[in-house]
């Protein structure tokens, strides 16, 4: 089965779920048998669960962890990270055109390019190579406006209470 029509989404704002929800949305893809690839930006620390329920899933779910363990500095980011960005990005830009797959997501590409790893024209030039048979799912805070104006839709995940607040640390199986 291949999508008759490909378009790009968003997964974007302060709350939690943006990765949950698009992972959602490959599980749904996978089940109708769509080739599905996930490239996480700035998560290279791990393994996270969404990992290992990939290689169950394997050839159609595919997921591809890049980036330096620990937090990226927003203020002031290592050029390791940057170059890790960029490597990503030609990445993506391989899965996105090889015909291989029907749903490409960049994982924390709109937090990327938000914390200066990644010109935000880098983002949108891809945006504009997707073919039109491929969807193409961006998450991560702060989405820049030029790429919410470039996108087909836009969800944007609004924090209301987290429990991380009231000192509840990451959990296996649930955030990571």
């Amino acid at each position: 089965m291949a999508l008759e029509q490909g378009l790009i989404q968003v997964y974007t704002g302060n709350g939690k779920g943006k990765t949950t929800a698009s992972l959602g949305l490959a599980f749904r893809a996978v089940g109708r048998g769509l080739k599905v690839c996930m490239i996480q930006f700035m998560k290279g620390g791990g393994p996270y669960g969404e990992q290992m329920a990939a290689e169950r899933l394997a050839p159609l779910l595919t997921i591809v962890q890049t980036g330096r363990p620990g937090w990226v500095n927003k203020d002031n980011p290592h050029e390791k990270d940057k170059e890790l960005a960029r490597e990503a990005l030609a990445l993506a830009r391989e899965k996105l055109t090889s015909g291989e797959y029907d749903l490409v997501i960049l994982d924390e590409a709109n937090g990327a390019v938000s914390m200066g790893l990644l010109p935000v024209e880098d983002l949108l030039s891809l945006m504009q190579e997707k073919p039109a048979r491929v969807e193409l799912v961006l998450t991560g805070r702060n989405a820049h406006e030029k790429v919410i104006e470039a996108a087909d839709l836009v969800t944007e995940m609004r924090e209301v209470k987290h429990y991380y607040k009231a000192g509840v640390p990451a959990r296996v199986g649930i955030e990571k």
